[in-house]
């Protein structure tokens, strides 16, 4: 057992976009596992947009860090010492370490891990958002054959799955991000019909012109990640009946003023008219079905079937900025630290 363990912890609430001195530092004594724990030295942090939320004091549907806590997340790592049944030295896991080098878990919420894949699969195409993507098709989306599905933040771990997905089932599906980069790889590596870069438009209005042009029998399906723009310009395209998962809303995320005419309650209209159907989905939800979805998916990553991007940062200095860069979409694939 190594004496000492680092750790980030949040410094201050942000006002509006999180910077680098919202994040502390701290050094502590590795902790001894009770009866029950393990203790897990990390080797994969993930960042994921949730986090910003957790930031902020406000009620929501979980809890907030406090000031001075070690900021939340899931990790992946191998087990130095356990008083867990079923847990031994040497066991590669994944559980909610947080922004730590160390992390001591109950037993009950860790959980083993093949150890013939990446053990960073496990925080993304195999982890929370592949199978975010996953479950959401299959609870709210009620996909059907030739019907088109357009999402937003397509090249991320959850888009990306999304867009996959939804192409197997006999859907066409239209991804949306940000660069020209990233545009290409939604076409070239994750089978995408057609791809938008929502940058290279001025406003809404632009990018709906395009987005109809990429889906002129209307979208049935809409993947929302992103709100702001995209949603502007996506909604008055949906098709009567149409499905809109809310996955997210990351161009909200440090705030947002929609009490002008142009914005949502000007849009608000079209779920009247068109009868849309709109789930919020949190994944917290469904994990009932987790190990369905490893053993469905597990093999098709396994096989090369569905493809996936990850965007490695080294170290744990190099988490907040990585964090922020992620939030502003610098990232392509899904973020996560080695350590």
């Amino acid at each position: 057992m190594p004496d000492q363990m680092r750790a980030i912890t949040l410094a201050r609430r942000p006002n509006g976009d999180p910077v680098s001195e919202d994040f502390a530092f701290v050094e502590a004594a590795v902790p001894v596992p009770e009866e029950g724990e393990i203790v897990v030295a990390c080797s994969h942090l993930s960042l994921d947009p949730y986090m910003r939320g957790r930031m902020d004091d406000v009620k929501s549907y979980a809890p907030s860090v406090e000031i001075g806590g070690i900021m939340t997340g899931q990790g992946v790592g191998r087990v130095i010492a356990s008083r867990a049944e079923g847990f031994s030295e040497g066991d590669l896991v994944t559980g909610m370490t947080g922004w730590a080098s160390h992390a001591r878990l109950p037993g009950k919420e860790a959980r083993a891990l093949d150890d013939r894949l990446p053990p960073s699969t496990a925080l993304g195409v195999l982890g929370m958002p592949g199978f975010t993507a996953w479950v959401g098709l299959q609870e709210f989306a009620a996909m059907q054959a030739g019907e088109t599905l357009a999402v937003a933040a397509a090249t991320g771990p959850v888009g990306s799955m999304v867009g996959q997905l939804a192409r197997a089932a006999g859907l066409r599906s239209i991804g949306i991000a940000g660069g020209a980069e990233k545009t290409r790889l939604l076409t070239e590596t994750f089978g995408f019909d057609a791809a938008l870069d929502h940058r290279s438009f001025d406003d809404a209005r632009g990018l709906r012109a395009a987005l109809a042009d990429a889906a002129p029998d209307g979208i049935d399906i809409y993947w929302e990640n992103v709100g702001g723009t995209v949603l502007e310009a996506t909604l008055p395209l949906m098709n009567t009946h149409g499905r809109i998962v809310v996955c997210g809303t990351i161009a909200w995320y440090g705030g947002v003023d929609l009490s002008g005419p142009d914005k949502l309650p000007g849009l608000w209209r079209a779920v009247l008219v068109k009868r849309l159907s709109i789930n919020g989905m949190i994944v917290f939800d469904h994990w009932h079905r987790f190990r369905e979805f490893t053993e469905t998916i597990g093999p098709k990553v396994a096989a090369g079937e569905i493809a996936y991007l990850e965007d490695i940062a080294h170290g744990l200095d190099a988490m907040p900025e990585a964090f922020i860069g992620m939030l502003k979409g610098a990232n392509t694939g899904k973020q996560i630290v080695a350590l």
